[in-house]
Formats: C-alpha cells, structure tokens, sequence
C-alpha cells in the first residue's frame, strides 16, 4: 500500500512547477491560485521567488521564444508573450531577436511541412500546362496559409517560397 501523499505546501508546489520549465509570474500566480487556502498569501510566494531568482521574466521569455521559434512566426510569439503580461522592454528585445532569424524560420517550417514538394516539382517537366500552372498557384496559395496561420509576416513567406535565403537584407520587419 502507498502512503498518503502529504499536502504539497504552495511554496513547494511552486518549486515543483519551476523545476520542469519556466514560468511566468502570471502564469505560476494562476496555477497557485488554485491552491492557495484563506491564509496564504501568493502574492508574497511571488515576490519571494523572484528575490530568491527561481522565478524571472527574462528567462521565462527566452525559453518561451526558444520552444516556439522553431515552428512559428513573430507575430504569433508575441501575442502569446503579450498574454504573460511582461515588461515592454522584454518584448521589444524578443522582437528584435525574433526579427533577426524570422526568414529563416519560415524557410525550415516550410521545409519540414512541404519538403517533399520540392523534389516532385524538381521531376515535373511540363510547367507550360495549363493545369500543372493551377495547381502550382493553388499549392503556393496553401503554403502561403500555412506559413501565415503560423505567424510568419507576409515578406518573410514571399522571401522564404521564393526561395531568397541568402539576400535576407530585403526583408523588412
């Protein structure tokens, strides 16, 4: 037989929650909430992780930028930053960081989703039918969706189903 579990304290359940990934001040606030019983103060749970540097925005944004660059845009990244409710100043630096590799994000999305694509086309011959123009018109109009559903600006998929990697001078965020 298992022991009883013993009541996990709201300090400790923070600890536990900051030990698998970070969060954010908001985010743990919530999740503590849920908790917290009538003399238990989260806020001050809060204020004490953040002395005691368990609990920190910066890290926060950057593991959130980390984990969601590799499959979504700018746009997207930032809202869900802006749902946190971080210092202006953090987004402004995430953005700028974002701005920077956004082209070639696109590219490796776009890549992982239709890489399979490109040799067929490579094969295909006859590009002056009719039909295969269509249906190349209607395959660039889905990837186009799909880039943009992942947050990718409108420059950044043209540069990157163009296939302008190299010349990312002319993208302009």
């Amino acid at each position: 037989m298992r022991p009883k579990q013993q009541k996990l304290t709201l300090k400790n359940r923070a600890l536990n929650y900051l030990s698998l990934r970070e969060h954010s001040r908001l985010e743990l606030g919530r999740k503590l909430a849920r908790y917290a019983e009538e003399g238990d103060d989260v806020e001050a749970l809060l204020d004490f992780l953040e002395k005691a540097k368990f609990l920190s925005s910066e890290r926060f944004s950057e593991a959130l930028v980390r984990r969601r660059s590799e499959s979504y845009g700018n746009s997207r990244i930032l809202a869900e930053l802006q749902t946190h409710n971080l210092d202006p100043e953090l987004m402004a630096q995430s953005k700028a960081e974002l701005a920077e590799t956004e082209v070639a994000r696109a590219c490796a999305a776009w890549q992982k989703k239709f890489g399979h694509l490109a040799l067929a086309n490579s094969s295909d011959s006859d590009s002056s039918d009719p039909d295969s123009i269509q249906s190349s018109r209607e395959q660039r109009a889905k990837q186009f969706r799909f880039l943009a559903q992942r947050g990718f600006s409108s420059n950044a998929i043209k540069i990157a189903l163009r296939g302008i990697v190299d010349d990312v001078d002319q993208f302009d965020s």
